[in-house]
Parts: C-alpha cells; sequence; structure tokens
C-alpha cells in the first residue's frame, strides 16, 4: 500500500514524501522592485521537509501583480533575489516550484505603474474590493485583452518561467485557479469573448491549454504543474457546470507530460474522481475540508488511491516541520486563520468565506 510517506518521483526527480506545501500568498517583498526577501528565505528553508514546496503566487509581469509587497519573475534583480530562496531550500535538501500568478482583473491601478489597469479576456469587473497600500478600494473594470495582448501575455509567463530556472527553482506552477487570469478565460462569467478565445468550451479553455503549452516548451513540461479550481466562486467567479470545460482542458493538456496537475478541491468529490480518472501523470489534491483546515485525516487519500500527493496549507503555516508532525501522529500548532490567504476554499458554492 502506498503511503503519503513514500518517495515519488516527479519529473525526474526523486521525492522524499508525497505531502506538498500548498501556495500560500504572503506579500512579505517590501520595498521597491517586488524582490523576496531573506525572510522569505528562511520561511521556506523552514518547511523544506515538505516534498514538494509550491511557493506564494509570484506575478509573470508588472501588469500581473493584483496585491501589495508580492513578488516577480520578470527582472534580473527578481531572479538575483530569488536565488537566496531556492538556495536555501536546496541546502535543506527540500525541492521547491515556484507559483506564477497573473491576477488579471483582480488588482487596482494604484498597485501598478502610472498609466496601467488591471487586465481580463473582457472588460468585466470583479464585485468586491482589493487591499492596496491606501487601504480597501472597489475593483475596477478591467481592459480587455487584445490578440495581441493575449500572446504577449503568453509569452510572459514562458520568460517568467525561464527566469524562474535560472533562479534555481525545481519547476513552476500556472495558477489557474481562484479567480485570476487563467481561470478567468475558463469561465463563461469572465470570458465574454466571441471570438477563438472564448465562447464555448473548446474557446475558453484556449488560454490555459496555451499557456502550459508555451511554458512547457520553455522549460520542459517535465518541470510544469497546473493548478485549478472548478467551481471555485472566490473572486466572483460563476462555473456552474464545470465538468465540460475541465474535462475538455485535461484532454488538451495531458500529451504535455507535466510534473502535476494540482486540483483545489470543491464540495463535489464526484467531480474529483472524474478528473482524476481522466488525467494520466500525477495528480495533487488539495482536498477541501471547509469549514476546518486540512488534518492529517487527508493522508488517507493517498491510500485510497484518490491522490498521488496532497496539499496542506495553513497547517504548513503553523507547523513548518509538518511531515514530521503528520507521521508522529502530532502534537499540531493551530493555525490563526485570520492571517491566512491562498491555500483555503474560500469561494465554493454555498459556503462562506473565511477571513483574509
Amino acid at each position: 500500500m502506498t503511503t503519503a510517506f513514500d518517495p515519488i518521483v516527479l519529473g525526474g526527480r526523486r521525492l522524499a514524501s508525497r505531502v506538498v506545501m500548498a501556495p500560500m500568498t504572503r506579500s512579505r517583498a517590501y520595498g521597491p522592485g517586488s524582490e523576496p526577501t531573506e525572510l522569505m528565505a528562511t520561511y521556506y528553508a523552514q518547511r523544506a521537509s515538505a516534498g514538494l514546496i509550491v511557493t506564494e503566487g509570484i506575478q509573470p509581469s508588472v501588469t500581473g501583480q493584483g496585491y501589495p509587497n508580492t513578488p516577480g519573475l520578470h527582472t534580473s534583480g527578481q531572479v538575483a533575489a530569488w536565488r537566496q530562496v531556492t538556495d536555501a531550500v536546496h541546502r535543506e535538501d527540500g525541492v521547491i516550484f515556484a507559483q506564477l500568478m497573473h491576477t488579471g482583473r483582480i488588482g487596482h491601478p494604484s498597485l501598478l505603474p502610472e498609466g496601467l489597469v488591471p487586465v481580463g479576456p473582457s472588460a468585466v469587473a470583479a464585485k468586491g474590493q482589493v487591499f492596496t497600500h491606501e487601504g480597501p478600494k472597489e475593483f475596477v473594470t478591467p481592459k480587455e485583452l487584445s490578440e495581441a495582448e493575449i500572446r504577449q501575455t503568453i509569452a510572459d509567463f514562458a520568460d517568467a518561467a525561464r527566469n524562474a530556472i535560472e533562479a534555481g527553482f525545481d519547476g513552476v506552477e500556472l495558477h489557474g485557479a481562484n479567480g485570476y487570469l487563467i481561470h478567468q478565460f475558463l469561465a463563461p462569467n469572465t470570458n465574454r469573448r466571441t471570438d477563438a478565445w472564448g465562447g464555448g468550451a473548446e474557446g475558453r479553455i484556449r488560454f490555459a491549454v496555451e499557456v502550459t503549452a508555451a511554458v512547457a516548451g520553455a522549460i520542459g513540461g517535465d518541470r510544469v504543474g497546473l493548478r485549478i479550481s472548478p467551481g471555485n466562486r472566490y473572486n466572483d467567479m460563476a462555473e456552474h457546470d464545470p465538468a465540460e470545460t475541465y474535462e475538455a482542458l485535461i484532454g488538451r493538456i495531458a500529451g504535455l507530460d507535466l510534473a502535476y496537475l494540482h486540483l483545489m478541491e470543491g464540495p463535489d468529490r464526484g467531480l474529483t474522481a472524474r478528473l482524476r480518472k481522466v488525467w494520466p501523470g500525477t495528480f495533487v489534491l488539495n482536498p477541501f475540508t471547509y469549514p476546518e483546515v486540512t488534518g492529517p485525516e487527508a493522508l488517507q487519500l493517498v491510500e485510497d488511491g484518490a491522490a498521488d500527493m496532497v496539499a496542506y496549507g495553513a497547517l504548513f503555516l503553523a507547523n513548518p516541520d509538518l511531515p514530521a508532525r503528520l507521521a508522529a501522529g502530532g502534537p499540531f500548532n493551530s493555525p490563526d486563520q485570520s492571517t491566512f490567504y491562498g491555500g483555503d476554499h474560500r469561494g465554493y458554492t454555498d459556503y462562506p468565506a473565511l477571513a483574509s
């Protein structure tokens, strides 16, 4: 019987266990340049006993930033600064993937250089507010991306992936979940285009497919993961019947030989089983446990064959040595959910939001 503490080969790399540290936004890239700091190197090195670390979201371009103090991977200074993080993790024998996150319409002009505004597949504003340096502000209507701008954004993802490898990362995860740009192209309420990038499922999956293919072409599919969250309503998303869209997406990327597919699960475990069945590669599951954080009972998912690897978010914040604690059955420090962002299950149908 396979357990979560058995090693696994991921894209040619042998991981010590199947316990994944989920991506969680920390907003600690203080100062000019959106560069990672020494504090971030310490934070990730402390958690290097994870089988795989997936970093907080990293913007692949200037316009991809949607929150204050989030780091980038689009300048030489950022690449050099990330090297201190990857070196620190590797000294502890850890494996770390950079999560590339373009926030799309989620953001505010005050977070961007003069004259720039958030962008999206269509000019549809999200309901709600985003936190800025001046406090909460209403979301604005994004600029609809032109065909040329879509192509440039795809190239930005590929360039950021190359930068990630230069910075010492073992691979990248593309953030196609939680209402950010890739997810915005997938969902019919945010993608109202009538050209080849919208319409039915085949058009709406095109951006996700082409980004994934471009990044795989740039650094090798074995260094690329994709995260999805079918049906997640966070950031004012609406996907009432996501199965068709996501099965079509999986069918189109299955031949790219990716390192993994990372599912941020909703309350429909049946959909999880369907996607697990059609995905031919390594399946990482961030299980739906709302209103509780993911706990040791999730290890059973690997033993049952529901997933190849299981991702933990909040519990990793409070327990840097989480794999050892899981193996021992505890004890566990309780996470402070008032400071937690990024790996929870806010926004799924009929489930209220947790505090940011």
